[in-house]
């Protein structure tokens, strides 16, 4: 039989474990976004807003609207990551903003089509793999 002692003071344990350190919170998460502006008049322009649009795409973000696309991050450490394949993959021409959102945030969006309101989208259910 296991004999459970209590902790001498000011030390750690499962009881006194310090909750706020290991609490999920809904400011840890982020929403990634990139948002962009690119010339399309050339075919090379269009090339490369093509490949712009893929890099994201493949990087995980959906687009939210025409040039809007969204990443979900579990913390901004991951979002740093994504901020960083983004900028290595920014086109010469034309305006690329990257924005980050927490989760608390996002889900106070508003989002309507035409006078009727619709849900925000939910974070990923799943456990994203890097």
């Amino acid at each position: 039989m296991r004999v459970v002692r209590p902790h001498p003071a000011g030390s750690f344990g499962p009881s006194t474990m310090p909750r706020d350190r290991f609490a999920l919170s809904g400011y840890r998460p982020v929403w990634l976004f990139a948002m962009f502006d690119l010339p399309v008049k050339t075919q090379a322009q269009r090339r490369r807003y093509a490949q712009f649009r893929k890099l994201l795409l493949k990087d995980g973000f959906c687009q939210m609207q025409y040039s809007v696309y969204a990443r979900y991050c579990p913390s901004e450490e991951a979002a740093q990551v994504h901020r960083d394949l983004v900028r290595a993959g920014l086109p010469d021409e034309g305006q690329v903003r990257l924005l980050a959102v927490t989760d608390r945030q996002f889900g106070k969006m508003e989002n309507y089509v035409g006078k009727r309101r619709r849900e925000t989208e939910e974070a990923p259910k799943q456990l994203m793999l890097f």
